[in-house]
């Protein structure tokens, strides 16, 4: 046995550093494409441990990669080049409330939707709600700064982290920012850690801002004949004065799917549907509902449909909800993007799309959350097909450029991890890139954490395919 993993075993009990084929293959993967075996799993649950695990990889040269549930989808926690997993999520799990100040500070393991779920006992919300919250740890979270369909109005998650305990690559314990909100001593280290998919060190700790709970949500849903149609919808709304908490967009392979997986009455012969939810005081929300029937019937929006129960409008969410579980029974493989543009270019990138679809005889649905540009293309395929997912693979690659020609950005919430690597210099440019690299080498010196994500090594390309 390796001498570094001997070595962990004498500051982490035994049982927690796991070496044997099965336990290392069960870290191999994540949501994403790749399979990569680790030397070695090591499940941390204290800042000591951590400290001293990463003084040993840092001595040693042993790659590091932080872990939360593996529900990532660009590839951050694989351990493409060997060395050691980190397993975050077996850490204890702490939630310690301080509603006066409107905070929460929260161990990296806690799911982001109990979060949530304690801070509605306050009449407070964590306002990050990414589709997986129910699942995936906040650690993973801040790792990928994850976004959700609220973004549109609270922000992602680095709009709401005020400190963090880091521990560096060196195995030296930092505190980032603070307990306020004000806080502009220095660099902002917190915003830098946030969204670095620890390319940088171990987040251990987070202290989160909370919001007043609002008292009232009213939902409305907005079928369409064209497409064009729904997103000039969404721009003249957020212009119109009225920030909806969401406004969700679905396409019409989007709503056909749902409605053969889980029939939920939503209209199949509309060539869009735009989800929109407010929230406020109810007369507010009265006042907005009725501005908002009066924009689409202005633009010509087909039907808005306003839930009269707050069943109904849950059977409107939960639709949207299912999209991905519906699309995956048209075929097994699904490839999901997040490419996000602005708000203004969401036509001219499902005009795109449509192209790209043709030109490579791809399944393309796209769904997501229309309000802030950040839509959620997914090619669909078989990864039993090789020549089918040669051509995914160039499909998205033709995504990516459509994206960053338009104005956007190759990840809206998902991160770069190993997926969107190669295609980083062409939206931040080789002098970005260069600052970047910079900046990781000051950090990590050695190149221990996490190396092989954000920045595509030589001759990297996308790849879907077992090669």
């Amino acid at each position: 046995m390796e001498e570094w993993i001997q070595l962990l075993k004498q500051v982490v009990p035994s049982k927690h550093v796991l070496t044997d084929l099965s336990d290392r293959y069960s870290y191999s993967f994540d949501a994403s494409f790749g399979e990569h075996l680790p030397e070695a799993v090591v499940q941390a649950k204290s800042n000591e441990e951590v400290m001293e695990v990463l003084k040993i990889a840092n001595e040693y040269r042993i790659p590091v990669y932080p872990r939360g549930q593996g529900t990532c989808l660009s590839g951050g926690p694989l351990p493409v080049h060997g060395g050691m997993v980190l397993d975050m999520s077996q850490w204890p799990e702490r939630i310690v409330m301080s509603p006066d100040d409107l905070t929460v500070t929260v161990s990296p393991s806690v799911l982001t939707g109990n979060i949530n779920k304690e801070a509605e006992k306050h009449g407070l919300m964590y306002a990050p709600d990414p589709s997986s919250a129910h699942v995936a740890t906040i650690g993973g979270n801040l790792a990928e700064n994850s976004g959700g369909p609220r973004g549109l109005k609270y922000g992602v998650t680095k709009d709401h982290v005020i400190g963090l305990k880091v521990i560096t690559p060196e195995g030296e314990l930092i505190r980032t920012g603070g307990n306020t909100i004000k806080n502009v001593t220095g660099y902002d280290l917190t915003k830098l850690i946030v969204g670095s998919e620890g390319t940088l060190g171990v987040i251990t700790e987070a202290t989160l801002k909370l919001l007043p709970k609002p008292p009232a949500v009213q939902t409305l849903m907005v079928s369409f004949d064209e497409v064009r149609k729904a997103a000039e919808a969404i721009s003249r709304t957020l212009t119109s004065g009225i920030l909806p908490s969401k406004m969700e967009f679905m396409d019409q392979a989007c709503i056909e799917a749902v409605e053969n997986f889980q029939p939920a009455g939503l209209p199949v012969d509309a060539a869009a549907i735009v989800i929109i939810e407010l929230d406020g005081h109810p007369e507010t929300l009265k006042i907005e509902r009725q501005l908002i029937e009066e924009i689409m019937e202005n633009i010509g929006a087909r039907e808005t449909v306003v839930p009269e129960t707050s069943e109904e409008a849950e059977k409107i969410w939960h639709a949207r909800k299912q999209v991905s579980p519906a699309i995956a029974k048209i075929k097994p493989t699904k490839v999901s993007e997040d490419a996000t543009v602005p708000r203004s270019k969401i036509p001219d990138l499902i005009d795109r799309l449509q192209v790209i679809k043709e030109k490579y005889d791809v399944e393309v649905v796209v769904f997501g959350h229309a309000g802030d540009g950040n839509l959620h293309p997914n090619i669909l395929c078989d990864k039993r097909d090789q020549e089918e997912m040669k051509r995914a693979e160039l499909a998205v690659e033709e995504l990516f450029e459509a994206a960053v020609e338009l104005g956007g950005t190759l990840s809206g919430e998902h991160g770069i991890g190993t997926m969107k690597a190669p295609f980083m210099e062409m939206e931040v440019g080789e002098i970005g890139i260069n600052m970047m690299k910079r900046i990781k080498e000051a950090w990590d010196p050695n190149g221990i954490m996490n190396p092989g994500k954000i920045f595509a090594e030589k001759g990297q390309k996308l790849v879907l395919r077992n090669e």
